[in-house]
């Protein structure tokens, strides 16, 4: 199965999700940018995939498209009249066939252009829900996990290793 790329429209994200469009509201943006990185850091961490947040630099002035790690996520500010829909067009269009690319975006338009293009789409909605059900998942998960009653070391062996280990030990 190819590797998984979650391309991500930022702006869109940031005014499409509550809490992150009140902060932008209240000229907060980079605060909302940084909560926006924040949790989808954390998804990583859960899922494995590989994020790509874009942000629009459209309208800002002599600016060079730039690339940053944010943790275990790629972040790309877009160069001077370059939308973040465009570089995630190109970006889709490029690695859709050695890659599963989804697009988090609710811009209706381009999510018609990025299927067309060979990528999956995903709304700023269905992101949010997917997180806080993964989160949720692994939140149980671990604290369903069992824990030795002991702060022995056979207390946090799996079976098998215990019978290697019984057995390497009466071979002395």
């Amino acid at each position: 199965m190819a590797k998984e790329v979650l391309l991500v429209d930022g702006y869109n994200i940031i005014h499409a999700w509550p809490e992150l469009k009140i902060m932008a509201m209240e000229d907060h943006l980079d605060n909302a940018r940084t909560r926006l990185l924040e949790i989808l850091s954390d998804y990583q961490g859960y899922k494995k995939n590989e994020i790509i947040v874009v942000f629009d630099a459209y309208k800002a002035k002599n600016t060079v498209r730039s690339i940053d790690a944010y943790h275990n996520i790629h972040v790309i500010y877009t160069k001077e009249h370059e939308t973040a829909d465009h570089y995630i067009e190109k970006v889709a269009t490029e690695y859709a066939r050695d890659y599963q690319i989804r697009v988090a975006t609710s811009d209706a338009l381009e999510q018609t252009i990025i299927m067309a293009r060979g990528a999956a789409r995903m709304s700023a909605r269905e992101l949010l829900i997917d997180i806080k059900a993964t989160k949720k998942e692994y939140k149980s998960d671990y604290l369903e996990k069992p824990t030795g009653t002991t702060n022995r070391l056979e207390g946090h062996l799996n079976k098998e290793t215990l019978e290697w280990m019984e057995k390497f030990r009466r071979q002395r």
